[in-house]
């Protein structure tokens, strides 16, 4: 079936947050993908919508059954029914589980540079960032096991925030890292607490693995928050959940959830996941097809056209990780020059902490946005080294 990825959606005054820029920008920056989502989902909210009753919404027996069934067919994980409770997104539920599982003045544990809100979650609410820097080697990053096990031991670190897969650097972490990360928090008891919201945008032919279908340890000691938000395009839904396979903890989280006000699905929340997981599967294959189309035909480009910049390697995510590090000066000044002379808007690699030196390229969008982002990308390169040695 022809999806029409293709077609472009007109978005500007409509009140998007990515599309809320001067004319004549191009935004590909935050986030959230230009494609309608799939026509299942569209036709299940608008004949919800038809009825013109929007009264307060239960979490029915579908809901669960639909993220039980997808997560046992797509991602080979047996999720039990009890273990799964509604939140209203990701951000929110990691949010307050930062607030339930741990205390003001603790530390919490971060892969960086990584998903720039973790670091609001964690202190707006008075703890502590401790950034375990990811080692990169030029092509691909790794995780830093010893620096990572130093951190971890520090007797006031009690959580851990993986990105699994990991945002921005588009990282699928292996089954074994993955296992050895359990039995390290384990050791150290230290909770962690996985964001999986981007596991179903893998390269075809490969999958992310569950945290918590690792091992033992890791199933009994972590909390994952998943959605189908950011593989069908839904985060303005506001609709996820939250996987905690320990009945205590599960508890814990669950009470924080409702005291915080974000247990409660509205209409369209409830029946959205229900619809992705049940009639979306063709779409987003699909989808994951012109996703790494456009990830071949960008990188592909950048190598031949753009001297300075390298795209690093990924399996995970519409998101492409630049380094521009071979570029004069900052990375932040280097995107505001990009912005103000193109109108391309990217995000500053500095966001994500330990991002210096690179920016990040939404590449969810119509191959013709995609072109005209890079050459505008290749424009500012050329007219950013001249102006930088007249800056010298």
């Amino acid at each position: 079936m022809d999806f029409q990825f293709d077609e472009s959606v007109d978005r500007r005054n409509t009140g998007s947050m990515k599309w809320d820029v001067a004319k004549g920008e191009l935004p590909m920056w935050v986030a959230d993908m230009d494609f309608r989502t799939a026509p299942g989902i569209i036709e299940k909210i608008t004949g919800r919508a038809k009825q013109g009753v929007f009264g307060y919404t239960v979490v029915t027996d579908e809901w669960y059954q639909s993220y039980q069934t997808w997560w046992k067919k797509r991602h080979d994980f047996e999720i039990r029914k009890e273990w799964l409770v509604f939140c209203t997104g990701v951000v929110p539920a990691i949010s307050s589980i930062v607030r339930k599982v741990t205390t003001v003045g603790e530390n919490v544990v971060v892969l960086t540079p990584v998903y720039n809100i973790f670091f609001n979650s964690i202190l707006n609410n008075g703890r502590n960032v401790l950034d375990s820097r990811l080692k990169y080697d030029g092509s691909r990053y790794q995780i830093d096991l010893d620096d990572l096990e130093e951190k971890l031991s520090d007797p006031q670190t009690t959580l851990f925030i993986l990105c699994n897969p990991h945002n921005p650097v588009g990282k699928i972490w292996e089954r074994e890292t993955l296992e050895r990360i359990g039995d390290l928090c384990s050791k150290h008891h230290v909770l962690v607490l996985s964001d999986e919201i981007h596991c179903d945008i893998t390269e075809p032919g490969w999958e992310y693995t569950p945290f918590a279908s690792v091992s033992e340890n890791c199933r009994t000691n972590s909390i994952t928050c998943v959605a189908p938000t950011k593989a069908f395009n839904l985060a303005g839904l506001q609709t996820a959940a939250v996987i905690v396979p320990d009945d205590h903890l599960r508890l814990k989280v669950s009470r924080g959830l409702n005291t915080d006000e974000v247990a409660e699905p509205n209409v369209f929340a409830a029946i959205a996941p229900i619809a992705a997981f049940t009639c979306g599967g063709e779409w987003l294959d699909s989808l994951r097809d012109y996703l790494w189309e456009n990830r071949a035909f960008a990188e592909e480009y950048i190598k031949k056209e753009i001297k300075g910049i390298s795209p690093v390697f990924a399996r995970a995510t519409y998101l492409l990780w630049l380094d521009c590090r071979n570029m004069s000066g900052s990375s932040t000044q280097f995107c505001h020059f990009i912005r103000s002379h193109s109108g391309l808007y990217l995000s500053d690699g500095n966001e994500y902490r330990n991002g210096e030196g690179f920016l990040r390229m939404n590449l969810a969008c119509p191959r013709q946005q995609v072109e005209d982002g890079l050459k505008r990308l290749k424009e500012s390169v050329a007219a950013y080294e001249t102006w930088a040695e007249k800056q010298c």
